[in-house]
C-alpha cells in the first residue's frame, strides 16, 4: 500500500497534521486523543471550495455565476469527494474507532468526504495554497 504522503504528492513539515487529518472522531474519543480531522475539515471545505471555484472561473470564462456555482456546487457535493477519496486510496489509512471499522466506515461516503476535505486542510496548513491546489487540481481536476 502506498504511503499517505505519496498519494496526496506532499511530504509533510508537520506529519502530526497529516495524522489528525486521517483521525476520525471516534478513534479520538476511543484512544483519549485531543485531536481529531473535524477542524481540518472545516478548513478543507473552503480551500477545496476556493480551488474549485477558482477553476472553473478561469476554464469558463463565459458562463454566468448561476452555472458556475452549480457546477462548483456539484463537484464539491458529498458523492463526488467520496468518490474523489475512493479514487485515491483514503479509506484504508483512517484511523477510525471500533465501531466505525466493524459498520463499513472506511467505505462510508460522510467519513471518506470528510476526510478528504481535512487532508486538504492539512495541506495548506502545511505546504500553502499552493499544495492544496496542486493535489486537488493533478488528481481530481485534470
Amino acid at each position: 500500500m502506498p504511503s499517505i504522503e505519496d498519494l496526496v504528492g506532499h511530504r509533510f513539515q508537520d506529519p502530526a497534521l497529516l495524522t489528525e487529518a486521517l483521525t476520525h472522531k471516534s478513534y479520538a474519543y476511543e484512544v483519549g486523543a485531543l485531536r481529531h480531522n473535524e477542524r481540518l475539515e472545516f478548513l478543507g471545505d473552503s480551500v477545496l471550495a476556493a480551488i474549485v471555484a477558482h477553476r472553473l472561473f478561469l476554464d469558463h470564462p463565459d458562463e454566468d455565476e448561476g452555472r458556475l456555482s452549480k457546477q462548483k456546487a456539484s463537484l464539491v457535493s458529498r458523492p463526488t469527494l467520496a468518490r474523489w477519496a475512493e479514487q485515491c486510496g483514503l479509506g484504508p489509512h483512517l484511523k477510525l474507532g471500533s465501531g466505525e471499522e466493524t459498520t463499513g466506515g472506511r467505505e462510508r461516503p460522510s467519513i471518506l468526504s470528510n476526510a478528504l476535505e481535512a487532508v486538504i486542510g492539512a495541506l495548506y496548513l502545511d505546504g500553502g495554497y499552493a499544495a492544496a491546489k496542486g493535489f486537488v487540481e493533478t488528481r481530481f481536476l485534470a
